[in-house]
């Protein structure tokens, strides 16, 4: 018998970037739609309709161009700027139902519904129908007495097509033969090797796993192997995290819209980089003392190869832009090398700690008042008026290294420039 005391949601956003193109172009409804990678390069989201056409996930775009035209495909490039927003905004509509919500990543959150309700699949239907009209994104709902199961239901939601978006995994009718259609590597937590070794001895889906012997899955798989044989049994082991651990380190990489042979482009290029991870720092209340800056060539692409990258360690710990800027400079300046053709590089920041924690020498102290009041402007002023609008001479104002987004939707919620127009 399930045990009944825990409850968790897994919500997840259908066809997540899709949607939100479709959100803002209802036309789009019911015909195939793709999203492609950086640079216009592969395929990294799908509508229904693209799927069942046989588009498969992470193909290059040019390689079934004949099948997008034939089909008449919308196709989008990636715009982050507007799916981090309707992300943000499903996270603010979900954490109303809940008091304890774990944003699992951009389109997926559990929640903890332990102890609130009694109709589950009424309650789950109440938020995917609250979601849908008031941000636009349709979701699907898995309920179950552990996050395992919750991911399990969440997967029968979704692929079973049902009228409600709910699945509810609490139903002991139902339980074994869903896990039985559960093969191990779909399994949240088992990976291929895990799975691999599950196979061999014939443990082939979620509820052979479920009647294995705990301790001999501890010998071989660990304690997170002992711990999902418990989550599927019921009995939860991973509580809602409400408070998740900062980033210890935070990377911002982009292959240019081009290749790049000059180094005042690729200092252009890497500088926004260190700008844009600066502002993640201060975003989460960060300092870091330690940076490493890396370039590379095409791997792909026929001539000389050249991957590298240097770390510095600052003196302080710091968040400032005028500084990682200053201390990346000095760490390109060591890796450029004439004569390559340069793909992508990109700034590592190390070594985080709370903000609060910044010691600075008394000589220093003036120094960096004036740079955090110069910084708190900018990022106020980019906050209000669109990132980039004000910035840094070394990042240029070319952008030779800017990625090919020729498929790029409006910012239609992030720049006031880009707003929908509504002709009445």
């Amino acid at each position: 018998m399930l045990p009944k005391k825990n409850l968790f949601a897994l919500v997840d956003c259908n066809n997540f970037y899709v949607s939100c193109e479709r959100f803002f172009s209802p036309k789009l409804e019911g015909k195939p739609v793709v999203v492609l990678s950086n640079n216009d390069g592969c395929i990294i989201a799908r509508s229904e309709e693209a799927k069942q056409i046989g588009i498969k996930m992470g193909v290059p775009a040019f390689e079934i161009t004949s099948l997008l035209e034939k089909n008449d495909v919308a196709i989008f490039s990636t715009n982050y700027a507007l799916y981090g927003d309707l992300s943000q905004r499903v996270m603010s509509v979900l954490s109303q139902f809940t008091p304890s919500l774990e944003i699992y990543s951009i389109d997926e959150a559990f929640l903890d519904l332990s102890g609130l309700i009694t109709n589950t699949t009424k309650y789950g239907t109440e938020i995917a129908k609250t979601v849908k009209q008031w941000v636009g994104i349709p979701v699907s709902i898995g309920i179950a007495p552990t996050k395992t199961l919750a991911k399990i239901a969440n997967h029968v939601a979704k692929n079973e097509k049902l009228s409600t978006q709910v699945y509810d995994l609490n139903n002991e009718d139902k339980f074994n033969t869903v896990l039985e259609s559960v093969p191990v590597l779909n399994i949240w937590g088992i990976g291929e090797a895990y799975a691999g070794f599950l196979y061999k001895h014939g443990i082939n889906n979620a509820n052979d796993l479920k009647n294995c012997n705990e301790k001999w899955i501890r010998k071989h798989l660990g304690v997170v192997g002992e711990r999902t044989v418990f989550e599927l049994r019921g009995v939860s082991c991973y509580p809602v995290d409400n408070n998740p651990q900062e980033k210890k380190d935070i990377c911002f990489s982009r292959s240019y819209g081009k290749v790049l042979e000059k180094y005042d482009d690729i200092e252009q290029a890497t500088t926004s980089f260190a700008v844009y991870a600066a502002e993640k720092m201060r975003h989460q209340k960060s300092v870091a003392s330690a940076i490493t800056v890396f370039v590379m060539t095409n791997r792909f692409a026929k001539g000389p190869q050249y991957v590298n990258g240097v770390t510095i360690n600052m003196p302080v710990a710091t968040n400032h832009t005028s500084e990682i800027i200053h201390y990346t400079v000095i760490a390109l300046k060591k890796l450029y090398r004439k004569g390559y053709k340069y793909k992508k590089s990109g700034i590592i920041i190390k070594d985080l700690q709370p903000e609060g924690q910044l010691q600075c020498a008394l000589w220093d102290e003036q120094d960096r008042e004036r740079q955090q009041k110069i910084t708190s402007i900018i990022d106020a002023t980019n906050a209000k008026m669109g990132r980039g609008k004000l910035k840094y001479a070394i990042q240029g104002s070319k952008r030779s290294w800017k990625l090919r987004q020729e498929k790029l939707s409006p910012k239609y919620t992030t720049n006031w420039d880009e707003l929908l127009d509504i002709k009445i």
